[in-house]
This record gives C-alpha cells, structure tokens and sequence, in this order.
C-alpha cells in the first residue's frame, strides 16, 4: 500500500523533460519508495523528441538513428517515439503491497489508458500479442485498419514499478518514421488529434488523473 496509506503524489511537468533526467528521478523515488521513505508517484511530462529502446529493441528497428537521440530505456519492450504532444505517465508503485501481480498491474495500466480515452468518445481496445491500445480506424474508408494510440513499457525492481504509459495528444506524427514502433509494421500509429478529437493537455490530464483513482486508489487504502 501507499506509504502511511496515502495516495500517490501526483507530479506534473509543462516544459518538456530531458529523458535522462526522467531516469534519474525514476530511480532515486523508486529506491525510496522500497525503504518506505518516500510516498509512491505518478508523474505526467512530456519529452523532447527522440527514441527509447527496450529490452528487446531489435537493432534493424531503428530506421534512421540520426534524426533523434536514442536512449536505453531499461524497460520491457522494443523501440518507441517520445516528443511532444505525447503525455506521458511514469508510475511508480509499490506492486508488493498491491498484491504483487506484475501482469495485472500491466492490465490496469492498459485499463487506465481505455478509460481515459472514453472520456473523449474514443474506444481503445487491448489486443493480444501487441502491447499498449489500439482504435480501429473506420474513419478511413475500408477496409478499416487499427493504429495503436498509446503504449506501454514497464520495469519492475524489488517491486517497484517504473516508466509506465505514453498517449498521443497531439504529437508530430511523421516522428514514428524514424523506428518499426513496437517492432510492428502491419499496423500504423494515431493519436487523439488525428481522430478528430481535440483535447487540451490539462484535460487529458484531468481525465488520467480521475480515471487512475478509479483504479488504483482503492488498493491504496490503508
């Protein structure tokens, strides 16, 4: 449960983040939440442009590394895009205190992001074999497609979840060129403006933040 029984400390960033610092920040609250001196944290920012690359990035998936700076990200997962107009949500919880069930934290991240989205009339779905949140496209005449409009990518240490979700907003599209996202090719990538929707940060904000209480604050009860 949450230090003392309290809630997570929510942070949130209007300037985008450097990814190394997102890290450090990661690491030092996630040692501190495992000595029980820190309360647990959810941490909404937006990055500067660039790539992440997961335990499992293969090497042939980064498709023009000169355009953006590639990081290690140390989380599960292949290649992704971060920059802005992409929210993203790093997470890190106590999962021993939460029952210590790795995969269906992962189902309540994916959960969260679906919420979120039918709060903007958007119907995100899970499918199996492809992490994160997919729309179908029905919008595009036929035959409909699906296009991925968030991802997930966990890492778990002594029990204590980071990194976490990443939805597009509003982000530069063309930027997913650089890399196969996910290590998917038969399938496109979307976000809430190319859908139609516009939707300001603060309310997509507002959204994550009330629909992540309806999941996760219950186990956080003392």
């Amino acid at each position: 449960m949450a230090i003392g029984g309290m809630m997570p400390e929510w942070r949130l960033s209007d300037a985008p983040v450097p990814y190394a610092q997102a890290l450090a920040f990661m690491d030092e609250r996630a040692a501190a939440i495992r000595e029980g001196t820190a309360r647990e944290c959810v941490w909404l920012l937006e990055h500067p442009p660039l790539y992440t690359a997961g335990t499992s990035a293969a090497p042939g998936d980064l498709l023009d590394p000169d355009r953006f700076e590639v990081h290690r990200a140390g989380r599960g997962g292949e290649y992704t895009y971060h920059g802005p107009g992409q929210r993203v949500g790093y997470v890190m919880l106590d999962l021993k205190a939460r029952g210590g069930d790795v995969r269906a934290y992962v189902r309540d991240l994916e959960e969260w992001i679906i919420r979120t989205l039918a709060r903007f009339a958007v119907t995100g779905e899970r499918r199996a074999g492809r992490a994160g949140v997919w729309v179908r496209r029905t919008d595009l005449g036929a035959p409909w497609r699906e296009d991925k409009v968030a991802a997930l990518g966990v890492r778990v240490r002594r029990w204590v979840s980071m990194h976490g979700i990443a939805l597009n907003v509003e982000p530069d599209l063309s930027h997913y060129a650089g890399i196969v996202p996910c290590g998917i090719e038969e399938h496109g990538v979307t976000s809430l403006l190319d859908l139609g929707i516009t939707a300001t940060m603060p309310e997509v904000d507002m959204a994550l933040r009330a629909e992540f209480d309806t999941i996760f604050a219950q186990e956080s009860a003392p």
